[in-house]
C-alpha cells in the first residue's frame, strides 16, 4: 500500500486537492516519490552552483602582495609610493568582493526555490527570507562590525563639526558687529552656510532612512537621490550668497565707494584664528578615516583653514600697510573661489543625477565581481555602471548556453544581483541573460 501511494496511484489521489492536501482534513500528505526526487535534484543543482562559484576563493592570497603604511612611507620615490597605495586599494576591493561572494553565495542560493515540490507550502526558508532581504544581515560579522564602526565614526565626526560650527558662528557674529571687514563678513557667511549644509545633509539622510510603508509605495526604489538634491539646492544658496559679497566688494573698490581701512578687533582675530585651529584639528583627526562622509568633512575642513587664514591676513596686512583696497580685493577673491568651488559641486551633482558613468576604480571592482562568476556563465556581453545620485546602479548582461534551464539561469542572475547590491557603493543592480553575443543590446538607441 505504501508503495502504491509513493507512485501516486489514482486510488490515493481521489481524496487530495491539487496541492496534495487531504480534502477532508486539509492536512499535508506525505511527499510523493516524484516530489522527493525533484527536491533532491534541486538541492543537488544548488550545491553544484555554490561549489563552482566559491571554489578557489582565498582572500589570504592577496594579502601577501600588500605593503603596510610604514613600508610605503620608507619608499623615497613618490611615484612608487603612489603605485603601492593604488595597489593596496585595488587589493582591498578584490578582498571585499571575494568576502561578499564567499559569505553570501550559500545564503542566497539556499534561499531559492523554497517550494521545490510545488505543493504550495515552503519546505524551507533561506537566509534572504529570514532577513527580509536585508543584505547587511548576511555579511560576515567582521564586515558588519567594520561598517557599523565607520558609520559611528562618521556620525561622531559630523556631530563634532556641527558643534564647532555653532560655536564659531556665534563668535564670528559678535566679531562682525565690531568690525567693518568684508573678509570677516565673508568668513561669517561661510560658517553660517556650512552649518546650513550640515543640517540639510542630516535632514535628507534621516528622510532617506525612514521606513514608512506609504513612502515605500511612492518611492519604490528608495529616496537616496534626496541627498544630492539637498546638496544641489545648498550649492545654489552658496553661489547666490557669495555673489552678494562679491558685489559689495566691487562697489567698495569703485571711485565713489567707501575707501576706509577695515579694522579687526581682538575678538575678530581670535575667532578667525580659532576657526583655523579647530578646523585643522578636526581635519587632521579624521584624515585616516576612509569613508565618503568623513573624507568630505576633511575636505571641508581643509577649505575652511585656507579660507579663514586668508580672511584674517587680508585685513590685517591692509591695516598694517595702510592699503585700504586689500580687504575688499581679498573678499572678492575669496568670494570668487567659493562661487567656483560650489558651482563645481553643483555641476557634479547635476551630472550624477543625470546618470554619469561610475568612476573607473569602481567599474574595475564590478568587473572583478563579474570575473568571480565566470565559472557559471559563458561570458559577459556588457557591464554598465552609472550614477543615480550618489549611489551607483549596475547593469550586467550575462551570456549563458541557450539550453540552460530557467532555474539555473535565475539562480545565477539573482545571486550576482544580490552580491553586487551588497557592495556599499551600489544602490541597485539589474542582470539580464542572453544566449548570443550578436543579439541586440536590449535597450532602444533613441533612449540613450
Amino acid at each position: 500500500m505504501v508503495g502504491k501511494r509513493a507512485f501516486g496511484t489514482k486510488e490515493n489521489h481521489e481524496h487530495e486537492d491539487s496541492w496534495g492536501r487531504d480534502i477532508e482534513t486539509g492536512l499535508q500528505k506525505r511527499p510523493r516519490f516524484k516530489d522527493v526526487v525533484e527536491l533532491a535534484m534541486a538541492q543537488r543543482t544548488t550545491h553544484q552552483l555554490k561549489k563552482q562559484l566559491t571554489e578557489g576563493i582565498d582572500t589570504s592570497h592577496y594579502k601577501k602582495y600588500r605593503k603596510s603604511d610604514e613600508e610605503i612611507k620608507q619608499i623615497k620615490s613618490r611615484k612608487i609610493r603612489d603605485y603601492y597605495k593604488r595597489l593596496n586599494e585595488r587589493l582591498d576591493d578584490w578582498i571585499e568582493v571575494d568576502t561578499i561572494v564567499k559569505a553570501m553565495a550559500d545564503d542566497i542560493m539556499d534561499s531559492m526555490n523554497p517550494d521545490a515540490d510545488h505543493d504550495g507550502i515552503n519546505d524551507h526558508e533561506g537566509a534572504l527570507q529570514t532577513a527580509h532581504e536585508n543584505l547587511e544581515d548576511l555579511l560576515p560579522e567582521d564586515v558588519r562590525d567594520q561598517r557599523l564602526h565607520d558609520k559611528k565614526i562618521a556620525s561622531r565626526a559630523i556631530n563634532i563639526n556641527v558643534l564647532a560650527n555653532i560655536v564659531l558662528l556665534v563668535v564670528k557674529s559678535f566679531a562682525a558687529l565690531k568690525s567693518s571687514s568684508l573678509s570677516l563678513i565673508a568668513s561669517l557667511l561661510d560658517s553660517a552656510l556650512d552649518l546650513l549644509c550640515t543640517v540639510i545633509v542630516w535632514t535628507t539622510n534621516k528622510m532617506v532612512s525612514w521606513r514608512v510603508v506609504s513612502l515605500k509605495r511612492r518611492f519604490p526604489v528608495g529616496r537616496r537621490r534626496l541627498e544630492p538634491l539637498g546638496i544641489l539646492v545648498f550649492s545654489v544658496i552658496m553661489i547666490i550668497s557669495f555673489a552678494q559679497i562679491l558685489q559689495e566688494s566691487v562697489e567698495k573698490l569703485l571711485p565713489n565707494g567707501d575707501h576706509s581701512t577695515a579694522t579687526l578687533p581682538a575678538v575678530a582675530i581670535a575667532s578667525m584664528a580659532g576657526t583655523v585651529v579647530v578646523k585643522g584639528i578636526i581635519g587632521l583627526g579624521c584624515v585616516k578615516i576612509k569613508t565618503t562622509q568623513v573624507q568630505a568633512l576633511v575636505q571641508d575642513c581643509k577649505t575652511d583653514v585656507y579660507f579663514n587664514t586668508l580672511s584674517l591676513l587680508f585685513p590685517l596686512i591692509g591695516k598694517a600697510a595702510g592699503v585700504w583696497w586689500l580687504d575688499p580685493v581679498g573678499a572678492a577673491i575669496l568670494s570668487l573661489y567659493i562661487i567656483y568651488d560650489w558651482a563645481d559641486t553643483a555641476f557634479e551633482n547635476v551630472t550624477r543625477l543625470c546618470g554619469s558613468a561610475a568612476e573607473q576604480e569602481l567599474h574595475k571592482k564590478l568587473t572583478y565581481l563579474a570575473y568571480r562568476f565566470s565559472p557559471l556563465v559563458r561570458g559577459f556581453k556588457s557591464i554598465t555602471a552609472y550614477h543615480a545620485g550618489d549611489g551607483i546602479w549596475v547593469e550586467y548582461d550575462i551570456l549563458l548556453d541557450e539550453k540552460t534551464p530557467l532555474r539555473r539561469a535565475h539562480d545565477i542572475a539573482e545571486t550576482l544581483q544580490y552580491c553586487a547590491e551588497a557592495l556599499p557603493d551600489v544602490d541597485r543592480c539589474f542582470v539580464t541573460c542572453d544566449y548570443s553575443l550578436e543579439n541586440p543590446g536590449g535597450h532602444a538607441a533613441d533612449q540613450a
